[in-house]
């Protein structure tokens, strides 16, 4: 399996007990709603499925996994911080009207004061917020996805209009 043909779901934080039990953080907001057949680890950039033995979904985004032939604390060590991912084939089906931050992929990001920016790259969940990724002026530029930026999201015209903060850009621009 390829990266291109995955979604991330989040990661392993630790071990838990001598029998190979890990946790997981989910940073996909509808864990809930995922099937755990199989999921995929990034190990050093190859995806490595991961065959669920038992899963149990926690509230508070964690859920407890045993993974088959992971059956010693020593064996889920390798897993510890690794990225993990589930196929698109499993993507919860979400309503028409939907609209994540990260379906912004792709769109033209444009600014109020400086104009069309470029290509979204990139759309990345860090704890606070969202950030997007541009490369504007041969420079890779981040940006938060935050309310009080956003001006309109031209979904038909694949458009992001914005009102960036004086001098965001300039962090990037003049090194």
């Amino acid at each position: 399996m390829k990266h291109e043909e995955a979604f991330y779901i989040g990661y392993v934080t630790k071990t838990r007990g001598l029998k190979g039990e890990v946790q997981i953080f989910f940073e996909f907001d509808d864990y809930e709603k995922l099937s755990f057949d199989v999921v995929f680890a990034d190990m050093n950039g190859k995806l490595v499925p991961y065959f669920v033995a038992s899963a149990k979904l926690q509230v508070n985004k964690t859920g407890y996994f045993n993974f088959d032939d992971l059956d010693h604390v020593d064996k889920a060590q390798p897993l510890l911080r690794k990225k993990l991912y589930l196929p698109l084939s499993h993507m919860p089906e979400r309503d028409e009207d939907e609209f994540f931050y990260t379906d912004l992929k792709g769109f033209t990001a444009i600014d109020e004061t400086l104009g069309e920016l470029g290509e979204i790259t990139e759309v990345n969940e860090y704890p606070q917020q969202f950030v997007a990724t541009v490369f504007y002026k041969d420079t890779e530029i981040l940006f938060p996805l935050n309310e009080d930026f956003i001006i309109e999201i031209d979904d038909e015209e694949k458009v992001l209009k914005l009102d960036l903060p004086d001098g965001l850009l300039d962090i990037y621009l003049n090194k």
